[in-house]
């Protein structure tokens, strides 16, 4: 490990429960409108609690702000409020449109980036753009509301709010001065051409933890004044908890800040307000959460606490006129610990000094710096992406026993939500309360178990402890289901993701040294019973081709592949036994490595092998007479559709269905056959006795096996020789998955609609680079065109390892027909440059993975996003537009180049 101050924390610091880790940027980004906060009748989560609520009403599991922090329990809350003078509310949290009201389903209307941070959340930088102009939500619902599928989503710069920079930039800062002791900024700089005005609000707050007849235990804020408080013109307010103890937000009065006026403080509690919300005849508290909102947007006062305490507090600052260009910015301090005498003196900015530069320091290990031209771009670019990852990081908090019976303080909810149609009725044994890696904090705020798995591989060059705690808390028994299943997310856990848990096990193990024996050994006992859990469940007739249904890939097929077959029919997945394929493979590599310290797990690697076998000769050989996921004609590989009767009909749609069996390759390490004799042995029986079995899917990777000597290595997969090269063939063509910025979900030979028969009915398939065109899965994902992150990485992945074993000697054309032939580790390369070339500024500073509705220019173009998925034929970003997780995989493609 180098050297450097964060490194040493994080040395400090490997369990979640370590000082170090206590506090961070934990907040969410959205929880309104979650399946936690989901009391309904009928599940419709958007409904019951929609934005509109959000600053009136008090959460049951979490909480959201903007900018914000909070302790990894998620009792105590910091966040940023802003007001403009022309909103209707104080912009508390960010706004975005629910899956109902957008043409292509959910989607935030705002803009940030996370601009930095470090694992340890000793330093974290994040900036939100922040309109003049009245914020338009009603215009943005309207016409999104009014808008088809066929046409483009209506964005925040649509409305013209952002034109001729007429915007504020919010920059908040984290630094760690201890672990309990955390130091910050709140900048705002005017980028229009006039003056403005500009309440900048930090606002301190309690979860709401006593209001549900569980626990009524109240925590307590409230003002701080002398002799309590030394002199020096800082205003402070002191939060008690039971279990936390006692911590004090201070702030600089006049003088102690850039230009600030002195603040005031303003107390509530975090209550809802039943009176406006429902018509109640009165509130749980007379001092309601939108209190504050009120005293600064309307001048209602009436709603605060006059005694200055309660259980949430703002300090404001108003700024009645903020020039053009100019900037300001106020100073907070937390802490746990005593106040300094002078906490915001020299000692404030020095802690602010030393957390960036030991950042920079901590990159400049973690990131390499070639001499490249695009190296330095390419730097930021993986700080970008980890800082996303890092910010992504948030508590949260969910007991589904709890959540179907209801709380006590409240009506008991209807009497099938937990018998009949409850969502999650078989996972009561789920309950989580930990910071978790989200695919996105606004659109995502909940965690996916194969989102996570990538998230992980990323997260290990800069927290290889965090990565592998993640990787083994989706198995622990409040996780896992009992039967072995991993949870999927919460609108749903009972679905299926594919299994790429252990993919993502050994891409850790192997990123942090290859030294962590006891994270690899609990990992791999508890990916057994996952493993039996595929097996007994998806495998319907042990015919070793597996179903699954969606897996992930939402709308990828021409038709809801988890549901609607006809009575009598089910579909044999080339991408789910694909996915059971690479599993086994995985499975077999981590058994021997383990077997190298414990013979025990020897004959476990023998069980691998041998089912992927079994896997492999099912996919090429579908039963006597039957019909093959492979398609010989084709060259690629399709889904089956079996019927009544025993008919058989294969679904020729080329996707990424048809690529991933490149995934199941695995090269033996040269040790593996010296040292485990029941592995060896049982491979050299097999090739001697089953030749003609044996032969389509082992091959030696030395010259050994030429002369009958027992081969070395070997590499196993489904696919070798012609076969290999013809799916590369398609892979590698522009006209049908290879584009620009790698490869589209769906063969763009689809650009006019194509037509197959499924069970006697004609259903259409039409090649989409962008939004999806109809409503299956919501309609805000889309698997038929554009270019998905993770599983480029897997491919490119998968062309390495053939590189590396049977294919060193294979050269195939790249693209498909130019002429130019290259060896297939030169192909791996390529894709992954493209892929990064997505985030690389072109000649004008755009990068091609910059959202199509942001505008351009440096304010713009300096700040890469990182989108969901991207357009298939322009790259431009797609989807969830902060830091969708997996993207961040584009850091693990930098950091090993």
């Amino acid at each position: 490990m180098p050297d450097t101050a964060e490194h040493r924390r994080l040395s400090e610091s490997p369990e979640d429960s370590d000082p170090w880790r206590l506090w961070g940027p934990y907040l969410a980004g959205r929880q309104w409108g979650t399946v936690r906060e989901d009391y309904s009748g009928d599940g419709n989560a958007w409904d019951f609690f929609p934005f509109d609520h959000a600053h009136r009403r008090a959460y049951r599991w979490g909480e959201d702000g903007i900018g914000g922090l909070c302790d990894r329990f998620g009792f105590l809350n910091l966040g940023v409020a802003l007001w403009n003078g022309q909103d209707d509310r104080l912009k508390e949290r960010y706004f975005g449109l629910t899956n109902g009201q957008g043409n292509h389903g959910e989607d935030v209307k705002e803009h940030w980036w996370h601009l930095d941070a470090t694992p340890t959340h000793s330093w974290a930088k994040t900036l939100y753009r922040y309109p003049h102009a009245a914020y338009p939500y009603e215009e943005l619902v309207r016409i999104n509301g009014s808008r088809s599928r066929d046409e483009p989503e209506y964005e925040l710069a649509d409305t013209g709010v952002l034109a001729e920079d007429r915007f504020f930039d919010i920059e908040t800062v984290h630094a760690k001065a201890s672990p309990d002791d955390i130091c910050i900024t709140i900048s705002a700089t005017n980028h229009g051409p006039e003056s403005a005005p500009l309440d900048l609000v930090a606002q301190l707050w309690f979860r709401n933890t006593w209001a549900w007849g569980r626990d009524d235990r109240r925590p307590h804020i409230r003002r701080l004044r002398a002799p309590e408080l030394s002199p020096g013109g800082v205003v402070a307010v002191e939060a008690t908890h039971g279990f936390l103890g006692r911590y004090v937000l201070a702030a600089g009065a006049a003088g102690s800040s850039s230009g600030a006026p002195t603040p005031e403080v303003l107390f509530c509690d975090n209550e809802s307000n039943d009176v406006e919300l429902f018509g109640a005849p009165s509130n749980p508290s007379p001092h309601p959460k939108n209190a504050i909102d009120a005293a600064i947007v309307r001048g209602d006062r009436s709603l605060l606490n006059p005694s200055e305490e309660g259980t949430k507090a703002a300090i404001r600052w108003h700024f009645p006129a903020i020039a053009a260009g100019a900037s300001v910015r106020v100073r907070l301090r937390l802490t746990g610990e005593s106040l300094p005498l002078d906490p915001f003196g020299i000692g404030f900015d020095d802690v602010l000094e030393d957390r960036e530069r030991e950042a920079d320091e901590f990159y400049a290990a973690v990131v390499p710096q070639g001499p490249e031209p695009t190296a330095s771009q390419d730097a930021i670019v993986a700080r970008r992406a980890f800082a996303g990852l890092l910010w992504g990081k948030q508590h949260y908090r969910y007991s589904v026993r709890e959540w179907l019976k209801g709380d006590p303080a409240f009506p008991a909810p209807p009497v099938d939500r937990e018998s009949v149609w409850g969502r999650n009725s078989g996972w009561a044994h789920l309950a989580l309360a930990d910071v978790i890696s989200m695919p996105d904090e606004w659109e995502y705020p909940w965690f996916a178990s194969w989102d996570l798995a990538f998230h992980c591989v990323a997260l290990a060059h800069v927290d290889p402890d965090f990565a592998k705690n993640q990787l083994v808390l989706l198995c622990r028994e409040w996780a896992m289901h009992p039967d072995g299943q991993l949870p999927a997310y919460e609108w749903a856990f009972g679905d299926v993701n594919p299994p790429v848990h252990a993919w993502a096990a050994w891409q850790v193990y192997c990123i942090d040294g290859s030294r962590d024996k006891h994270f690899l050994t609990r990992v791999f006992a508890k990916l057994l019973l996952n493993f039996s859990w595929w097996v007994n469940r998806k495998d319907a007739d042990g015919s070793n081709l597996f179903e699954g249904g969606f897996l992930g890939m939402d709308n990828i097929g021409a038709f809801d592949r988890s549901k609607g077959l006809p009575p009598g029919h089910r579909l044999e997945q080339s991408d789910a036994t694909s996915w059971m394929g690479f599993y086994c493979l995985t499975m077999m590599r981590i058994a021997l490595e383990l077997a190298r310290d414990d013979r025990v797990w020897d004959d476990l690697a023998t069980k691998f092998l041998e089912h992927f076998l079994a896997i492999a000769r099912a996919m090429n050989t579908f039963g006597s007479g039957g019909v093959s996921l492979w398609d010989e004609q084709d060259g690629f590989f399709y889904d089956v559709l079996l019927g009544d009767e025993g008919c058989q009909e294969r679904l020729p749609i080329r996707s990424m269905v048809g690529l991933l069996p490149l995934l199941a390759v695995a090269v033996t390490p040269d040790w593996a056959l010296k040292q485990l004799p029941d592995f060896a042995q049982n491979l050299h029986w097999l090739q001697r006795h089953r030749e003609d079995e044996m032969g389509a899917l082992v091959r030696a990777t030395d010259g050994s096996a030429t002369d009958g000597a027992d081969p070395t290595r070997v590499t196993l997969a489904v696919l070798h020789d012609e076969r290999l090269v013809r799916v590369l063939a398609r892979l590698l063509d522009e006209a049908e998955f290879l584009s620009p910025y790698g490869l589209r979900s769906l063969s763009a030979a689809y650009r006019d609609p194509f037509t197959v028969d499924v069970a006697g009915q004609p259903m259409s398939i039409t090649y989409l680079p962008a939004e999806s065109d109809s409503g299956l899965f919501g309609g805000n994902s889309n698997w038929r065109g554009p270019v998905w992150f993770p599983v480029n990485v897997l491919v490119a992945d998968a062309l390495a390892v053939y590189a590396e074993g049977s294919g060193a000697d294979v050269a195939v054309e790249f693209p498909t027909g130019s002429g130019v032939k290259l060896p297939l580790g030169d192909v791996a390369r390529e894709l992954e440059a493209r892929l990064i070339g997505l985030f690389r500024p072109d000649a004008n500073g755009r990068r091609p993975s910059t959202p199509r509705h942001h505008p351009s220019g440096p304010l713009w173009d300096a700040h890469p996003t990182f989108s969901e998925y991207f357009h298939g034929d322009t790259g431009a970003g797609i989807g969830a537009s902060h830091q969708t997780g997996w993207t961040a995989l584009v850091a693990h493609l930098i950091c090993r180049r």
